[in-house]
């Protein structure tokens, strides 16, 4: 390997294609002088002078002509290789695996795969549900390409870009009696509480909300992630918190009412997480931009709610 240098293949090919050390040099914003010192040893490497002269020009010898096809290809293939590309192409067909939060699993899969499939048709998505046991292995060993949530912590060596901060709101069935009047600190304490938790935990910052108060609720049940609790809150008389903005798609197609939760909450912070390892590659950052389009296209969480408008995907 120390007798390989591919700087005399970049000269080759330009001589080659000038027939000439003086425009050879030129093209390669070298002197004239170096460039015959570069064509000695290319004939000494390959056992032929190459170029010959002939009057006043140089021409090729038969081994050159040979040459002069390949090395012009194996120049551009390499060229071609070290050339950072702007998007993924149309001809890539990749997977990606992308883990979202179940807050983000009730708004981000319908308007993604539309984008992707518009914008990056060679691509494959696998949306798959958060794991906390797993949040950085998974990225790090190359499992996870993409999380999206509202995350904990992260791996340190994780790249994390903030998308939107939401506000917490409460939800309940068309008919509840919240509905139509905001609720006290107590009468908010007082009704049937149901508690989004993956591990059947009852007990959260509202609880601990509401003993600043010297208040306690009653949790009657758990559900395992934020869409089956939506769907349970439509047809009982519990309630439960949501993020305002990433679940108001399917709380308008369940019916469902919106009221003030009477207690300060912290705000649920949306972010996407991905390894360092794929922040400059051109597939990943495609799919990463249209995420990041997607989900600030959402409708201002501090606003009254107003018809969803169409997602837009910048060409």
């Amino acid at each position: 390997m120390n007798a390989l240098d591919l700087n005399l293949l970049l000269a080759l090919d330009a001589l080659l294609d000038t027939n000439s050390v003086t425009e050879a040099a030129r093209r390669l914003h070298t002197s004239t002088s170096a460039m015959s010192r570069t064509l000695t040893k290319l004939r000494a490497v390959l056992g032929d002078p190459l170029l010959v002269r002939s009057g006043r020009q140089l021409v090729p010898t038969p081994r050159a002509l040979e040459l002069r096809q390949d090395v012009a290809a194996l120049v551009e293939a390499g060229r071609s290789l070290l050339t950072a590309r702007d998007g993924p192409g149309a001809e890539r067909h990749r997977d990606f695996v992308v883990r979202v939060s179940d807050s983000v699993a009730a708004r981000l899969p319908g308007p993604l795969l539309a984008a992707v499939g518009t914008q990056l048709p060679g691509v494959t998505v696998r949306l798959v549900a958060a794991d906390p046991a797993d949040a950085a292995v998974g990225l790090r060993d190359g499992r996870v390409d993409i999380e999206v949530g509202v995350l904990g912590r992260t791996d340190p060596e994780t790249v994390v870009k903030r998308l939107l901060t939401d506000r917490w709101v409460g939800v309940a069935a068309a008919a509840h009696r919240f509905a139509a009047d905001r609720p006290t600190v107590a009468a908010y304490a007082a009704v049937r509480h149901l508690e989004v938790s993956p591990t059947g935990r009852t007990h959260g910052v509202i609880d601990d909300r509401l003993a600043l108060h010297g208040r306690t609720r009653r949790v009657v049940a758990t559900v395992a992630d934020l869409p089956t609790a939506l769907f349970t809150v439509a047809t009982t008389d519990l309630v439960c918190p949501a993020p305002e903005a990433l679940t108001r798609p399917a709380r308008r197609a369940l019916g469902l009412a919106t009221f003030e939760i009477p207690l300060p909450l912290p705000a649920p912070v949306l972010a996407m997480a991905w390894h360092p390892r794929n922040t400059a590659d051109a597939g990943h950052r495609a799919l990463r931009e249209l995420i990041a389009t997607v989900l600030r296209d959402l409708p201002d969480p501090d606003l009254p709610e107003a018809d969803p408008v169409p997602v837009r995907i910048p060409g």
